[in-house]
């Protein structure tokens, strides 16, 4: 009779432990290195491989106090990196709101829980805060890319528009004219609805709609510089983190508790038509290690 009993009880604990590993499974979770309980990651990411670049860096540049444009910069990643290959969705946001981490959406925009539109109406605090549920869910570290990192990746898919061609660099008005040639060129391409994931097409690094109608934060802080006429700069640099540089059709700066850029942002010309987000995925923290020449980093192409 005990040698039955045994029998059963060990066939009762099998049972229940199958059961038991089958429930964890179903719940996909795991332990972070901190002991913490983390939901498995399926964020989808394109791999940025290691290279150089060059781009027009962001920021004010001014010559005896009149807006001139800046050198190219040349830059190097020593490390790749990977970014998400679309934008966060509605859906991703909402469950970030559901859980208190994030901050509900404005009236016009909070019953928007699409899984196959992205999120837009977030402003860089909102986004900032996105970044910081998912790592704290998924046990990687996710941020805002840099601007940098941005056009990167962003390769052949972006072009910035920067007013180059200005016979007279100390004739504001020639700049001026340049300048709202560009803005209304922009005007007239201007989309307001938010299109399906790839709907702007997918580069060849894989990621989806990074010139399409919904800019992306970066974690690039709008700065000011004075340079002299070879374009050194003659004045230490003035940096404003309360203005976010956002990058999607074109560049722009906005303030970072601004969700809806028609609405008064810090932005110059003809504002985004939508404020959304993508992230990068730190392997070691690091992010892509960018590294500038000397003759880089004073400005100096």
């Amino acid at each position: 009779m005990a040698s039955t009993e045994g029998s059963n009880m060990r066939g009762t604990l099998i049972k229940i432990t199958a059961i038991a590993g089958l429930a964890l499974a179903a719940t996909a979770v795991y332990f972070s290195l901190d002991g913490a309980s983390a939901t498995q990651d399926a964020t989808e990411l394109a791999s940025i491989e290691a290279g150089e670049f060059s781009y027009y860096p962001a920021g004010d540049y001014l010559r005896n106090g009149n807006p001139v444009s800046p050198a190219v910069r040349n830059m190097r990643f020593e490390h790749g990196f990977q970014m998400m290959k679309r934008q966060v969705s509605q859906a991703e946001y909402a469950a970030c709101v559901s859980d208190g981490a994030c901050k509900a959406l404005d009236k016009a925009q909070r019953a928007a829980v699409a899984p196959d539109l992205p999120v837009v109406g977030v402003s860089w605090r909102d986004a900032s805060a996105y970044a910081a549920w998912l790592s704290a869910r998924t046990g990687h570290h996710y941020r805002l890319p840099s601007y940098a990192e941005w056009v990167y990746a962003a390769g052949s898919a972006y072009q910035e528009e920067a007013v180059v061609d200005v016979s007279d660099p100390g004739d504001p008005a020639q700049r001026w004219l340049l300048e709202y040639k560009i803005e209304t060129q922009r005007q007239a391409t201007a989309d307001e609805d938010p299109q399906p994931f790839g709907s702007f097409g997918v580069n060849p690094a894989g990621l989806s709609d990074m010139a399409g109608n919904v800019w992306d934060w970066t974690d690039t802080c709008h700065t000011r510089q004075e340079v002299d006429q070879a374009g050194n700069v003659v004045m230490p640099l003035g940096e404003n983190c309360g203005i976010r540089v956002v990058a999607g059709k074109h560049r722009s700066y906005i303030s970072d508790f601004i969700r809806n850029p028609k609405g008064g942002a810090c932005s110059v010309g003809v504002p985004p038509s939508n404020l959304g987000l993508r992230l990068v995925r730190d392997a070691d923290g690091k992010g892509g290690n960018a590294i500038q020449s000397p003759r880089s980093r004073l400005g100096i192409s």
